[in-house]
């Protein structure tokens, strides 16, 4: 049955169902958009190397890089063809992404769009590996992490990851490396599609002009996928992760202009889900906006020293498992400026914050948000991204108004200490 759940602060609809198979679909109504956007997404990314596969009792440990693999070869179809080449027809825009903790495939379209969602679901749908099709797709996976690898902006945010963090697997690139994706067999990519691909551990959401009869019509009717309920929650295994850094610094030499630098600060509050952590994550927003941003001591004092470009920011990235905060750009000498930022940052822990900053912050972020529900690809990614963490994005206001000094205050001392910061540097050759 179909619910409908309003939120009157930021005036939008939202209508929910979960299908008999599990998967649970979404669409949120937007008048007068001519643009129309729906995301398949699995709870399942690249982290999830250990986990036990349906109808199985034993834990299989799979070779790195093997969702991204996976993402690759949805887009093959039995009949030879590409999943893009319908979308591609009927004027649509396509494409999918895997990263840490998800796997997502998606299309934007202005018409056609009913045929576009029938396909959409279709192909997630249909896998279709054979050893010929999975050793070919190697040598392309390979150029691309090859690619990556010589990208300095890449290097510096991944030798940060692995800087911070002893055995969590998000130390590990997305795409694997070379070695582990020569391993990947077919058989492997099925466990893992039967697994993770079950309707009951996806979402669908769709966003757009829409009649939300109509869509809800075709995700049941598209939704073929004849196979059993998963029993309960997949089962995944992590490793255990001390709360110390594992190396307190990273620095590799590339062919550039000006060293690029990440800052970075591993949390230790970690295990956390739903609204407490949607909480959390504010208040660090609120507290990385208020340190970092450009009209900031911080930045105003490294900015007319020469230290830093305007490339300089920070952000919080939270998982339920993992989170920490970076503090990025490039810089003539990023060691001094990671000395100036400790400074302050003890400074501030001694005199206090600015409560008329923080007033004026939380105003700022709540007007940000409001005024991102004018994009489509917003709504609908970061929808599906928060709902995998127990999260509804419709609560940000809510928890955003709610929010006090005393707690922003409270996240500055236990946060940013120095025994769990670290340093990744890209210089010139």
């Amino acid at each position: 049955m179909m619910e409908k759940i309003v939120n009157d602060l930021l005036k939008e609809e939202l209508y929910y169902e979960k299908l008999e198979n599990g998967l649970e679909v979404y669409f949120m109504p937007k008048r007068g958009f001519t643009k129309k956007y729906a995301v398949l997404a699995t709870n399942y990314g690249s982290n999830d190397l250990e986990f036990i596969p349906i109808n199985e009792k034993e834990k299989l440990v799979v070779n790195a890089g093997i969702a991204h693999f996976l993402e690759h070869k949805m887009f093959e179809q039995p009949d030879g063809g590409n999943a893009f080449d319908k979308f591609s027809k009927w004027g649509a825009s396509a494409n999918a992404f895997t990263n840490f903790t998800m796997t997502a495939y998606l299309f934007s379209a202005t018409e056609n769009f009913y045929e576009c969602l029938d396909h959409l679901i279709d192909y997630v749908q249909t896998p279709y590996f054979t050893d010929e099709n999975v050793e070919k797709e190697k040598g392309i996976i390979e150029q691309e992490i090859k690619m990556y690898n010589d990208d300095p902006e890449w290097n510096v945010f991944f030798n940060a990851l692995k800087a911070m963090y002893v055995n969590h697997p998000t130390r590990i690139d997305i795409a694997g490396t070379v070695d582990s994706i020569y391993k990947i067999t077919k058989e492997e990519l099925y466990k893992c599609y039967n697994t993770f691909y079950n309707p009951a551990n996806m979402i669908l959401f769709v966003v757009g002009d829409l009649d939300p009869e109509e869509v809800f019509k075709h995700a049941k009717n598209a939704n073929h996928k004849d196979i059993e309920k998963l029993p309960e929650e997949i089962v995944r295994f992590y490793p255990q992760e001390p709360t110390r850094v594992n190396q307190k610094e990273i620095v590799e030499k590339f062919p550039i202009s000006m060293p690029m630098f990440s800052i970075c600060f591993k949390d230790d509050k970690v295990g956390i889900k739903g609204n407490e952590l949607l909480r959390y994550e504010v208040i660090t927003d609120i507290l990385n906006d208020m340190l970092f941003k450009k009209g900031s001591v911080i930045y105003e004092d490294l900015y007319m020293q020469g230290l830093i470009t305007p490339s300089f920011g920070a952000g919080f990235s939270s998982q339920i498992d993992y989170s920490y905060t970076s503090i990025g750009g490039e810089s003539k000498d990023p060691h001094k400026v990671k000395e100036i930022i400790i400074s302050y940052l003890e400074k501030f822990k001694e005199e206090g914050l600015d409560k008329e900053a923080f007033e004026r912050t939380k105003k700022k972020q709540i007007g940000n948000f409001i005024k991102y529900f004018d994009s489509v690809t917003f709504i609908a990614n970061n929808f599906i991204t928060y709902k995998f963490k127990g999260i509804n994005l419709l609560d940000y206001v809510e928890v955003m108004k709610d929010v006090t000094f005393e707690e922003v205050t409270e996240r500055l001392k236990c946060h940013f200490k120095e025994e769990n910061c670290i340093i990744s540097i890209v210089e010139p050759m």
